[in-house]
């Protein structure tokens, strides 16, 4: 059964402008960057935006892996079921965004900062890899104090999911918390992704302060190998990593875990926790010349997986909703879905059971 709620789902992270243009293996080596690989941008990386729209043709592109996954999330869903709130600059880029976010039909509660401009995220495309290099900025600026507010926190607790980005590790934990904890007191779903390799290493601590309370964790393969390497654990298989994961202790004791690792072109593994049934998922295969860009596939299947846990869906149903929504990513430049829309067809011929 469809949600027919007032923005159900609210989602919270760090709202970038992707600067997304084409380069080669000089120019990951100018800049110290890899092939497929995320960071967070340091003095020597400053002169990567520029370089990016004077010399590589890049385009702009509204980013910000969760304010990705919640238009995604929307392009599936009812109009005015997606909220997105991140701290942008006084400027056109924040502009941009507001306007991207409501073509798609997502409602923004941006806060304001009067002193750094709008994030930004360098995408250096080679191939079919993308490099991303951010420069949070004003992202760096978000406080709880905007979430706290009367206007937003209403908002937060008329909602019944929540998504939180990972990368909002490196920002504002009290606030993730503050979601998370509403969750586990109000019976809501919270959901959260690695993000990036670096997240589970660097960051280790914030993440396991909001471990105790996923609903949902979803990840790739490399994010859950960093996780398993900073946990100390030998594994690199991912399904022992995802039981690993699925098995830690819970604050909602009345949602089991349930742990969600894409792997690119391979199946995607779930486990549940208390489950000892690992689950593979295969994805829908799309042809190598109509692969256009896979940055965003990631946050596509984050987006199809949790309109499907708005909506009720069943976990098998959630996940083919998600491989659906990044096999139409993956046909557009950067992080964007298709338009006219197109509607969610299940690929099983197996009935999806709905949770409501």
């Amino acid at each position: 059964m469809t949600s027919t709620q007032k923005y159900a789902l609210l989602c919270l992270e760090n709202p970038l402008l992707d600067i997304q243009g084409q380069g080669d293996e000089a120019m990951l080596s100018k800049y110290g960057l890899k092939p497929n690989d995320a960071i967070l941008a340091e003095e020597k990386h400053m002169g990567l935006y520029e370089d990016l729209l004077q010399n590589h043709d890049a385009k702009l592109i509204a980013g910000g892996a969760a304010q990705n996954t919640t238009r995604g999330a929307q392009y599936i869903l009812p109009p005015h079921s997606t909220l997105y709130i991140g701290c942008v600059g006084s400027d056109k880029y924040a502009t941009t965004l507001r306007s991207k976010n409501e073509e798609a039909g997502v409602r923004s509660e941006y806060l304001v900062s009067p002193d750094q401009p709008t994030g930004r995220c360098g995408v250096i495309i080679t191939g079919h890899d993308r490099s991303m290099c951010t420069h949070l900025a004003a992202a760096n600026e978000y406080k709880i104090s905007h979430l706290q507010s009367p206007e937003v926190w209403k908002l937060a607790q008329q909602a019944k999911v929540y998504f939180v980005g990972g990368y909002h590790l490196t920002v504002c934990v009290p606030a993730i918390m503050a979601l998370a904890e509403e969750a586990a007191k109000e019976d809501k779903v919270f959901i959260m992704s690695l993000s990036a390799p670096f997240i589970p290493l660097f960051f280790k601590d914030q993440l396991a302060e909001t471990s105790k309370y996923w609903d949902y964790i979803i990840g790739n393969e490399t994010e859950a190998r960093s996780w398993a390497e900073s946990q100390g654990h030998e594994t690199k298989d991912v399904k022992e990593i995802a039981q690993l994961v699925a098995d830690l202790p819970k604050e909602n004791k009345g949602r089991k875990r349930t742990v969600i690792f894409t792997q690119g072109t391979e199946s995607t593994v779930v486990a549940v926790q208390g489950e000892k049934e690992i689950k593979e998922f295969g994805i829908m295969e799309v042809k190598k010349e109509d692969i256009c860009d896979t940055n965003g596939a990631g946050d596509a299947f984050a987006g199809g997986f949790v309109a499907g846990v708005v909506e009720g869906k069943s976990l098998d149903e959630s996940i083919d909703m998600g491989h659906w929504l990044a096999s139409l990513s993956i046909k557009e430049l950067g992080p964007q879905y298709p338009f006219p829309k197109q509607s969610y067809q299940p690929t099983s011929k197996n009935d999806f059971l709905s949770l409501n």
